[in-house]
């Protein structure tokens, strides 16, 4: 006898009002099936945004790999290696905020595109110092010249190549849709002149918002290009859950945020399903979902609470690395220890945030 309708005896997992997280959020699971498992001794590379950077932090406390192909020199202890953003993401590449960035960043790397744009002064000063246009915040201070920006950067795109050739994972955490752009050459630069260095001349930069057909485009450029270096890569795509810091756009920021997590959404799903061995894990919904009851976001509304990234984390663990138990981190267990282990993780990841410099003050 056939079911009364096509909803009959599908798995709780697909029914709202079956899941268990509605009563319990810490038991809100939204992971589905992964098509691969990441060992211990696979070579993760991590790239993306802000809330990417929260991804090689539980790996590395969890005994897994977080490959770090740009390591600071020997001489530099742990605190200094990450006042200067080593170790933060696998090379130094800093936020990766959109899709468009990222493909260029890989054009840099293998010389298939060289920005007219080399070095922004730091600051009015006039003292000499230059930041990197494509990594603004990067280095304390900047650099003493433009001539030590580009050595640096040399090594820097070395390790973005040998990071690509080398890993067996790459997850990649989605940010932003808005950038600012070089209008003589289409440079994508995670900040517009004038912020964090640089010199604001809106006849020479141009705000962009890509769509989901420009973000589809982009991203699956990206990852050709990167399967062309290494065909074996396995791929997590995410979304940061935080919301815009800004928007150019004139309009809320909450909208401007709904639009562009819609965008980079779709974008990561049409890729998990056009590339094998490549998925998408449900950080921003674990992180957003009403179970969650906005728990995981702190007063400011924008950041995300080391609870809610130890939720994200647990269940990536569980579900894609395999790993349970006292290897995953677990929530503190008393408010005083919660405010302690909050201003721990802040100190811990007192990291790069560039639109965080955005202010309209």
């Amino acid at each position: 006898m056939s079911p009364r309708h096509p909803y009959v005896g599908l798995p709780d997992r697909q029914m709202w009002s079956a899941d268990p997280g509605l009563a319990d959020p810490a038991l809100f699971d939204p992971v589905s099936d992964v098509p691969f498992r990441i060992g211990r001794e696979d070579r993760v590379v991590t790239m993306g945004s802000c809330f990417a950077q929260h991804v090689g932090r539980h790996l590395a406390v969890a005994g897994l790999n977080h490959h770090i192909a740009e390591p600071a020199h020997p001489v530099f202890d742990a605190d200094l290696a990450r006042r200067f953003n080593y170790g933060v993401f696998s090379a130094r590449y800093g936020n990766i905020y959109t899709a468009r960035q990222l493909l260029q960043l890989l054009r840099r790397a293998y010389g298939l595109f060289a920005p007219r744009v080399e070095a922004w002064p730091r600051d009015a000063t006039g003292d000499g110092r230059v930041v990197d246009p494509f990594r603004p915040r990067i280095q304390p201070e900047g650099f003493v010249s433009a001539a030590e920006l580009a050595a640096d950067r040399e090594v820097h795109l070395a390790a973005v190549r040998a990071a690509v050739e080398s890993m067996d994972v790459l997850v990649f955490t989605l940010g932003l849709t808005e950038a600012w752009e070089d209008a003589r050459d289409g440079a994508i630069v995670p900040l517009a002149p004038g912020v964090a260095g640089g010199v604001w001349n809106p006849d020479e930069v141009r705000f962009c918002n890509f769509d989901e057909v420009e973000t589809w485009a982009d991203l699956r450029e990206a990852l050709t290009l990167i399967r062309a270096r290494n065909p074996k890569v396995r791929i997590v795509l995410t979304v940061s859950p935080v919301p815009l810091n800004a928007t150019y756009e004139p309009r809320h920021v909450a909208v401007s945020t709904a639009w562009s997590k819609a965008v980079l959404r779709l974008a990561a799903e049409k890729a998990a399903r056009a590339f094998d061995a490549c998925c998408y894990f449900p950080s921003y919904e674990i992180i957003t979902a009403p179970h969650a009851r906005g728990r995981y976001f702190a007063a400011d509304g924008r950041e995300v609470l080391e609870a809610g990234v130890e939720h994200v984390m647990r269940l990536f663990l569980r579900h894609v690395c395999g790993v349970e138990g006292d290897a995953v981190p677990a929530p503190p267990a008393a408010p005083n220890a919660a405010q302690a282990h909050l201003a721990e993780m802040e100190r811990l990841v007192a990291v790069l945030c560039d639109e965080q410099s955005i202010t309209n003050r």
